[in-house]
């Protein structure tokens, strides 16, 4: 018996290449399976950790976590890590950069184009036996076999920058009237030589009274200059972290804002205003009568202490609420 095979219906002829192609269907891989597969790779090497505490909490994010941006044939990710200090973070990122590339490329078979690290955030070691054993296994992979110093805190501008400036330009203006000096001395030109004038000037002076105040006046400012030499830089962040070495450090008006923005959650404050000092965070708070003003001042010290306790030098809370709004 002949096989009979239905004839094809005009305007729905496919050939068998199509056929097949329609059967094999497509692979699609989302941005946010790239993501995990990203942020679990890193989570496996070694020094990588989670972090979800302290100041991250404000913006609601987690670490490690992972933006992807996926093309046509490749993928590209920015990684943000959290790892625990100390530790040698260049070759961490190093062995970080290899595990997530090979993940990547082995689970969703797409070429990374680009992976760039950042370190958002480091974690103090736990424990003083595991802090001795990190210790030595830190010295150990580092190249001479020591480990890298303490990182070093942000210091603001020398006192004597702006002297050391004035410095610089009265030499370039010796240097350029010494020129003109040897241009004259050659015959180049011939204008009149400032400083054997002034060298003849000095050398036909007497002694006179306001000599003394020149003198006295002249070692008043080597003084001061001598003083700003020596003068210590003082520290323009705050040290985050109570372990004695801080890797992360923090303006005044940041620690401020941050104070601010946990005061603004509180639904008794309509207004905040939050200035940082030395020795002290002040929180100026304009209620909107949601909350008796007696009960306010407990509610955003509860919001704020959290933020300054992430600080490694205290600092004083105080909370000033101002005038009900009409």
């Amino acid at each position: 018996m002949a096989d009979l095979a239905p004839s094809p219906t005009p305007g729905t002829e496919h050939s068998e290449l199509d056929l097949e192609r329609g059967a094999r269907g497509r692979l699609v891989v989302k941005d946010r399976a790239i993501s995990r597969i990203a942020v679990a790779a890193a989570l496996s090497v070694p020094g990588v950790v989670r972090q979800s505490s302290g100041l991250l909490k404000l913006p609601g994010r987690d670490l490690p976590r992972a933006e992807v941006t996926t093309g046509a044939d490749s993928v590209a990710v920015a990684l943000y890590l959290a790892v625990t200090w100390p530790c040698p973070v260049a070759m961490l990122s190093r062995e970080v950069h290899v595990t997530v590339a090979e993940r990547i490329e082995t689970l969703t078979g797409m070429p990374l184009e680009g992976l760039h690290i950042v370190v958002a955030a480091a974690v103090p070691r736990s424990g003083d036996g595991d802090a001795e054993v990190d210790a030595r296994q830190l010295t150990a992979e580092c190249p001479d076999g020591v480990a890298p110093p303490a990182a070093r805190p942000p210091l603001a501008r020398p006192a004597a920058a702006l002297v050391a400036v004035i410095v610089a330009i009265a030499l370039i203006c010796v240097a350029a009237v010494a020129g003109r000096e040897f241009l004259i001395a050659k015959g180049m030109i011939a204008p009149a030589a400032w400083v054997r004038n002034s060298v003849w000037w000095l050398a036909g002076l007497h002694w006179q009274t306001w000599m003394a105040a020149a003198a006295v006046a002249a070692a008043a400012a080597g003084i001061v200059l001598v003083c700003l030499a020596l003068l210590p830089r003082t520290r323009t962040h705050l040290p985050v972290g109570g372990d004695g070495t801080p890797v992360v450090w923090l303006r005044p008006v940041d620690v401020a804002r941050m104070c601010s923005a946990r005061a603004g959650t509180v639904a008794g404050v309509g207004a905040v205003h939050t200035t940082v000092d030395r020795r002290r965070a002040t929180v100026h708070v304009t209620p909107n009568g949601e909350i008796p003003a007696d009960d306010l001042d407990g509610y955003v010290r509860d919001a704020v202490a959290p933020a300054l306790d992430t600080l490694a030098s205290p600092r004083t809370l105080r909370v000033r609420i101002g005038r009900l709004r009409s």
